[in-house]
């Protein structure tokens, strides 16, 4: 049985690669844009949103994997009750880092996995990381800088690279912030038996 990452993510497959998890790559194709409005417009509490995500990105690849262990994956962006999206231009991303900027918001990074077309194990974590009060020359310096990467994540920022720049605090784990809960996850490998104890 293989471990299918649902997931056109690099950085979800660096963490993965680099914790020294074996596994394939087969993006799920679903209109996440879509769902998570339609959940937003039902009153979904972000962490519902995550979850929701996560499942159905699993739930398509197993679909047509059904014998692998599928990993879904995704990763919401709130603060002060708004959910945000990714940056779809460079204007946008520069209104996504003066909303955030000066204040705390909540990452929450949900996985699950799917086995012969049902979810078996789910999980849902929160980083709160606070951004210091940016300037707009600062913004515009920084978009410089990172070119296309501001659309790569839902914060414009990379906390890995010169997304650190941004934050005064970051609460809880760095996995995380990154888009997978990798410690919780590979405790469960661990647990099924695919890696060592």
């Amino acid at each position: 049985m293989a471990l299918v990452l649902a997931s056109g993510s690099q950085t979800r497959a660096d963490m993965l690669k680099n914790a020294g998890v074996a596994f394939d790559v087969d993006p799920a194709r679903v209109d996440e844009d879509a769902v998570k409005s339609a959940l937003i417009a039902d009153g979904a509490p972000p962490r519902d949103i995550a979850d929701a995500l996560a499942d159905l990105k699993a739930m398509n690849v197993a679909m047509r994997r059904p014998n692998d262990m599928v990993l879904g994956a995704d990763q919401i962006l709130v603060c002060e009750g708004t959910v945000f999206s990714k940056a779809t231009t460079r204007d946008d991303a520069a209104e996504t880092l003066k909303a955030l900027s000066g204040k705390t918001h909540q990452l929450l990074s949900a996985a699950v996995i799917y086995e012969e077309g049902q979810p078996v194990w789910r999980y849902v974590d929160t980083v709160k990381l606070t951004v210091r009060p940016l300037s707009d020359d600062f913004i515009e310096t920084y978009l410089d800088s990172i070119g296309d990467a501001a659309f790569w994540s839902v914060g414009a920022y990379q906390i890995e690279g010169l997304g650190a720049q941004l934050f005064t605090r970051v609460e809880g784990d760095h996995f995380t912030v990154l888009g997978l809960p990798l410690l919780a996850f590979l405790d469960f490998l661990r647990l099924r038996g695919m890696m060592p104890l």
